[in-house]
């Protein structure tokens, strides 16, 4: 497992009984999180002095209780980049901290080719990876389905200090542009994506992961070039082993460029239990 370090805006104080109390910078919150089945004594004050916490519906969905001011819209930094936060709906703050090592790693590959590559972000949601591949001096396609979250990333890209850095924001369903960028004969020398298990694009077509991550990687293998450096795939489908995406990596993305495939947890360190808590995991093709 891949444990995120050196993030000092954000700490995962305690999880118990089903529940993360969680630092975002000055900002205390309680989320839910099913992986958190045990149960024990809540010594850390701070899950009584919480500035919201997140309530799960029965019927699916939820509600943010506000028990102290929040600010409509605060900020974390990791690394040189800075993250606008917000509370959203479904326990969302418009960040995973869990993919801080992701966004280290990408730095660190870009950086060290010596050249400018180009790099295609699928299901980009609000642009942290975008803002770190920039960072490190790449060309970025940033591509998400919701107008929304890529207002929000260039917003992120703004904060960060890289909005004139040579970057495409693009509304669009994400198979459907590969299927474009293969056609048009398009190129990419890496490539992230971070496909949800659920969803819609901007024309109401229905993504699920099961029946269509196949057809997402052979189509997005297509893109790569000939002198690639590595592609991401994050998932946080439960129903889909690692060993499966690996597998999936290598035959479908990776094929015969050689290089090495290999799945690894991401976590988060628990403070006060002193363990790491897994969210998710990434499979990685690297040259």
């Amino acid at each position: 497992m891949r444990t995120v370090t050196g993030f000092d805006d954000y700490e995962l104080i305690d999880a118990d009984s089903g529940e993360r109390l969680e630092r975002w910078k000055d900002i205390i919150l309680i989320r839910p999180d099913p992986q958190i089945i045990w149960s024990g004594e809540r010594k850390d004050r701070r899950w009584k002095e919480a500035h919201a916490v997140y309530h799960r519906s029965a019927a699916g969905g939820g509600h943010w209780e506000m028990l102290k001011a929040v600010p409509d819209v605060w900020s974390v930094s990791y690394e040189g980049l800075t993250f606008r936060l917000k509370p959203m709906g479904f326990k969302h703050t418009g960040l995973f901290p869990e993919q801080a090592v992701n966004w280290t790693l990408a730095r660190r590959l870009i950086e060290k080719e010596k050249r400018q590559i180009s790099v295609l972000n699928l299901f980009a949601y609000t642009g942290a990876a975008t803002a770190a591949c920039l960072k490190a001096g790449a060309r970025v396609t940033h591509v998400d389905a919701s107008k929304g979250m890529v207002q929000w990333a260039k917003e992120n890209a703004a904060a960060s200090g890289v909005a004139d850095a040579p970057v495409r924001w693009l509304v669009d369903d994400c198979l459907k542009f590969v299927k474009r960028e293969i056609r048009r004969g398009s190129r990419y020398d890496a490539v992230i994506m971070d496909p949800p298990s659920y969803g819609r694009g901007p024309s109401g077509e229905v993504w699920r992961l099961e029946e269509q991550l196949a057809e997402l990687l052979s189509e997005t293998g297509k893109l790569l070039s000939d002198n690639a450096v590595f592609l991401f795939l994050n998932s946080y489908t439960a129903g889909i082993s690692p060993t499966i995406l690996n597998y999936m990596v290598k035959r479908y993305a990776a094929g015969s460029r050689g290089g090495e495939v290999y799945t690894d947890e991401t976590g988060l360190f628990v403070t006060d239990k002193g363990i790491s808590l897994p969210a998710g995991n990434t499979t990685i093709w690297k040259r």
